[in-house]
């Protein structure tokens, strides 16, 4: 959501807090303005009396109605002291109470202490609204256009007015109503409601400060709400839940912003928004574990009560872009099942309809889930209508049999020269030639776009070069039909239009929405080169959007966007992802031009009118999806006047939605003849009007700020200047078929034969997917997987070892060594393993070499190697022919003298006994802690006892040949491998055979051999040189 209210506390405090520095930079120093102090009063927030001056005060619920409303309701206490004020919260605390039609318990309350005010004559409203060009101000009975490049806002006129409109422009505040009382230099705020830019936090936040956006009254957040609200913040897909009417029989589980306004809409149109129980929508490709958590919510809720006459459960949705509609289906058919039982207890029928990716699966799937758990279901894909489930779920056979009837299709006469002009604007024109600058490192869109060029038969990429500016310059490989093709890489946009800037270009720019403003203000430098942009991103703050139309006006190039997906200009020329995956270019046949021009904001649903028009004529021309933001650069008039210009395009499709006013602007060319080629329109979110409370559909732009704003208000204005507009959203497709057929039998419109299906070669992957090729791996790994959320070691993913406190790096070492969760105790000896091993001083050859190469200047990755490589049977890697010798001595029944006996027969070094300074009297502390960790936890130390009992023969010849820490470690980790009861003897044998001794080791020592070099780095230590007095020279001489 762009644009929301904040409560009337910070609507006072923004202003108390921010409007003086404002006054003062509009030359008004003289001008007095009083804004009363307000105290917030809330579940977790207590009424404190803090106020610095005494005076009575007002009290009022803060849930976005007006005073005058509360006041009718008896909600207002008024002229009230502290005592008061806690008397008054205290009677009103927890009981429900109506505000017009809604009835709820308010749950926050505003103090107002205005009983100080100076005067109160003479109160009048003032309003700033922000609009496409500037600030729309009414006062004092009049309205003020103060447009954006009036920067200090002069043209006001009035220093109240000129420091409101410069505060709103800075703290990025869309709409402001206050009720202020003037006498002479002296101003008096007594009421303030604020509305800002959501998008814009991170410009503001700092001085908007802790804001509260409060719901509706009559709204509060339920938990089953605040639940899909927990889970939509853990991911970056879209998840919506708001409950309507928890007894209701209608519930809705829909994929996609746009297609769960147009259900909305239809089951309200045909008279059901009584029983209908929810509004929501997944979208965004959610992972299947988010679809079933989010799906077992609602099911939850559904279920939770009966229903004697059965309910309904539409599972619907428009033609996925690229959203895996099998992988989805997958969470919903787990969850399904999992409340199979209580599904056939409230007697529930399911509906669906998809289209997508993987669609026909996604449907078998969902079939076969119904009827295994015994409910009915009618499973439908893209050849149905997008809501003609709605239809047969709710209406009798008579209702669904009605016929539409013929529209009335007027075929005007006009001069092609006409029309041209009428249509011009900024737009370029598309072709096959056109090429595309593609801003951001965008590799998959950039081959979505090739490959949609393969199908149209282009002979040149669309694509000429990709801006990169975090990167460097270099050529990325593309895939061209079955050749590769190397695509430049640029640092810069400047760079790009140098090497390529013979031709126009368009930009598709998927800058972040943090950076996009920026890119495209250095874009508009090459106007002359780059004639139209697509802004892909959503969030773009509302006053920078409106500063970029302005330029880009100035500069004479056209804006798509933001917050759009782009457009289809099928035969030419794709815009970035539109249109979607190669499965929905095929189905709605965008590999040829049709004759059909259409416009809609929602991204999404600009692939459902692919299919509709595809389904209902012969395709189509060009469609344009200006972008769900409410300032649009490209505007839906706009694009319906392209259309009117171009001799192709034979009739024209708007799908608007509530808020703004852009259809409007329509309805007026409608009248005024700039329009004259026939148009089908639909404006989506009728819906809103049903819902005794503000409801907020998917785009930032779909909002009624007015009464003329709702999509009821479009429809009828579109309808009586001229559209043909149907009698809902489940008609759309109908009357697009009958004004079609109109024009086909009037000889507008000349079926031209089909052409053969191109044919796009498979990528290996898209085929893997589908299981219509498999190949060898060429790795195998068991331990762990990043496929995921989060990577996983031995199935167990990072987050849960973090937080394990019985896991630990000896816990992670066990997964990935031995992909096992061992005991607590085979953990910490491995720890105490890594500390004891972890460094012997810079003597030792691994620390020494390490030494050496860093003197010499090598970075850490070689110095280390340095070291390691030294690691061997007389450095280190004693470990696993200890393990080895001593595990073979006592397997092969030998007691410990005929041992030593054995290898002094056969002339074999003991590994693990000896060290050079350490004895029996003076044992190794590391040995002594290793030793006694290993009796105190170990079921059983029989190596271990062997081991010491041959020292006790060895010591006898020499007092240093003793069991060393290598030894020791050794024989104890056979003994814990063998008894710790999670391997087999054999499995056992094996670890130490691959060489998982030396590997602690090394794993180990690598920690202290960081150390050394990092220690003479600090100490900033010159090359080493040997000295010739420590080398014993042989010579001949």
């Amino acid at each position: 959501m762009a644009v929301r209210e904040v409560s009337l506390h910070d609507s006072f405090r923004l202003l108390r807090s921010h409007l003086p520095s404002f006054l003062d930079k509009a030359g008004g120093k003289s001008l007095v303005v009083w804004v009363p102090e307000t105290a917030p009063v809330g579940p977790a927030e207590p009424f404190k009396w803090t106020f610095t001056k005494s005076g009575s005060c007002t009290v009022l619920p803060d849930h976005l109605q007006t005073s005058d409303v509360l006041d009718k309701a008896g909600l207002v206490g008024k002229g009230l002291d502290e005592a008061g004020v806690r008397a008054w919260l205290a009677d009103k605390a927890g009981k429900e109470c109506a505000v017009g039609r809604v009835r709820g318990v308010p749950s926050h309350w505003t103090v107002i202490q205005d009983g100080s005010c100076p005067h109160r004559e003479n109160e009048q409203p003032l309003q700033v609204c922000s609009v496409r060009d500037g600030e729309q101000v009414t006062y004092s009975q009049k309205s003020l256009l103060i447009p954006l490049h009036d920067a200090e806002a002069a043209s006001a006129q009035d220093v109240l007015v000129q420091a409101l409109v410069m505060f709103c422009r800075a703290l990025h505040i869309t709409d402001l109503d206050v009720r202020v009382c003037r006498a002479g230099d002296s101003v008096c705020v007594t009421w303030a409601a604020l509305q800002l830019d959501e998008t814009a936090g991170y410009l503001c936040a700092e001085r908007w400060g802790s804001c509260r956006f409060p719901v509706g009254f009559g709204r509060p957040e339920l938990p089953e709400e605040k639940a899909v609200h927990d889970l939509d913040a853990r991911t970056g897909a879209s998840l919506k839940f708001t409950l309507l009417n928890r007894q209701g029989r209608v519930w809705t589980l829909i994929a996609g912003g746009g297609a769960s306004v147009v259900y909305t809409d239809t089951i309200c149109e045909y008279g059901y928004a009584k029983e209908l129980a929810n509004y929501g929508e997944y979208s965004g490709d959610p992972p299947e574990d988010f679809v079933y958590e989010y799906a077992k919510v609602i099911l939850g809720v559904m279920t939770s009560s009966p229903e004697p006459h059965g309910k309904i459960l539409l599972i619907g949705g428009g033609v996925a872009n690229f959203t895996d509609v099998a992988s989805t289906f997958k969470g919903l058919v787990k969850a399904l099942k999992e409340f199979g039982p209580a599904l056939k207890a409230c007697g529930t029928t399911v509906w669906v309809r998809r289209g997508g990716p993987n669609y026909a699966e996604g449907l078998a799937n969902m079939r076969k889930a119904c009827e295994d758990i015994g409910i009915p279901a009618q499973v439908y894909g893209p050849e149905a209508h997008l809501t003609s489930i709605v239809r047969d779920a709710l209406l009798d056979k008579a209702a669904r049999e009605g016929t539409m009837p013929a529209p009335d299709v007027k075929i005007r006469q006009v001069d092609t020269a006409k029309r041209q002009r009428r249509g011009s604007n900024s737009l370029m024109e598309f072709t096959s030639e056109t090429q595309a600058f593609v801003y951001g490192m965008q590799t998959k869109a950039v081959q979505r776009m090739l490959d949609f060029d393969t199908l149209c038969g282009r002979k040149t990429a669309s694509v000429a070069a990709i801006i990169n500016p975090t990167g460097e310059a270099t050529f990325e490989k593309f895939m061209f039909g079955s050749a590769d093709v190397l695509i430049p890489v640029y640092t810069s946009l400047a760079d790009a239009v140098d090497r390529h800037g013979k031709t126009p270009k368009m930009l598709v720019n998927f800058a972040s929405f943090r950076s996009v403003y920026d890119a495209t203000l250095d874009a508009l430098k090459y106007a002359s080169v780059i004639k139209t942009h697509a802004i892909i991103a959503e969030g773009v703050p509302e006053a920078l959007t409106r500063r970029l139309h302005i330029e880009a006006e100035k500069a004479g190039v056209a804006i798509i966007g933001p917050a759009t997906v782009g457009g289809m200009m099928p035969g030419r020329f794709r815009i970035g992802n539109a249109g979607g995956a190669v499965e929905n270019l095929l189905l709605a046949k965008l590999y040829r031009p049709g004759s059909v021009g259409y416009t809609t904001k929602s991204g999404g649903m600009s692939n459902e009118l692919n299919n509709i028009v595809a389904l209902n004529t012969d395709g189509v021309r060009e469609g344009v999806a200006i972008g769900g933001d409410r300032w649009p650069g490209l505007r839906f008039l706009d694009v319906l006047l392209r259309f009117e210009a171009d001799p192709d395009v034979k009739m024209m499709v708007l799908l608007g939605e509530v808020g703004g006013r852009e259809e409007f602007l329509v309805a007026e060319a409608l009248q005024d003849g700039r329009l004259t080629k026939p148009l089908v329109a639909w404006c989506c979110g009728t819906a809103a009007e049903a819902f005794d409370y503000d409801v907020q559909f998917g785009h930032a732009g779909a909002r009624a700020r007015a009464a003329d704003e709702t999509a009821g208000a479009k429809n009828r204005a579109l309808a009586q200047a001229g559209a043909h507009v149907p009698r809902s959203f489940d008609e759309f497709g109908d009357l697009i078929a009958l004004v079609y057929q109109a024009l086909v039998k009037a000889g507008c419109v000349i079926v031209a034969s089909e052409p053969a299906v191109p044919k796009l070669p498979s990528d290996f992957e898209s085929l893997r997917k589908k299981g219509l090729v498999r190949k060898p791996a060429n790795f195998v790994c068991s331990i762990s997987d990043d496929r995921g959320a989060e990577p996983t070691y031995a199935g167990v993913p990072i987050s849960e070892i973090a937080k394990d406190e019985e896991l630990g790096i000896g816990g992670a070492i066990s997964l990935l060594w031995f992909r096992k969760r061992l005991p607590r105790y085979v953990s910490k000896f491995i720890e105490l393993c890594v500390v004891a091993t972890a460094d012997h001083g810079p003597c030792v050859s691994g620390a020494h070499n390490t030494i050496v190469a860093a003197r010499a200047g090598k970075d850490l990755v070689s110095s280390l190697i340095s070291g390691l490589a030294t690691i061997g049977p007389r450095f280190g890697g004693a470990l696993d022919d200890a393990a080895r010798m001593f595990a073979a001595a006592l397997d092969g029944g030998l007691t410990a003298p005929e041992f030593v006996e054995k290898c002094k027969q056969e002339k074999t070094v003991i590994m693990g006994i000896g060290h050079r300074v350490k004895s029996l009297d003076n044992p190794d502390a590391r040995v002594v802690l290793i030793k006694e960790y290993a009796k105190a936890h170990f079921p059983a130390t029989p190596l271990l006892d062997f081991a010491l009992a041959v020292e006790q023969i060895t010591t006898r010849k020499k007092a240093n040949l003793i069991l060393n820490v290598d030894g020791c470690i050794a024989v104890c980790f056979v003994d814990l491998l063998r008894g710790c009861g999670a391997f087999t003897r054999r499995e056992a044998d094996e670890l130490v055979s691959n060489g998982v001794l030396n590997g602690l080791f090394v794993s180990s020592r690598t920690i202290g051999l960081v150390g050394h070099f990092l220690d003479q780095r600090r100490l900033k230590q010159p090359l080493y040189r040997h000295p010739y007095n420590d080398v014993t020279y042989l010579t001949d001489s």
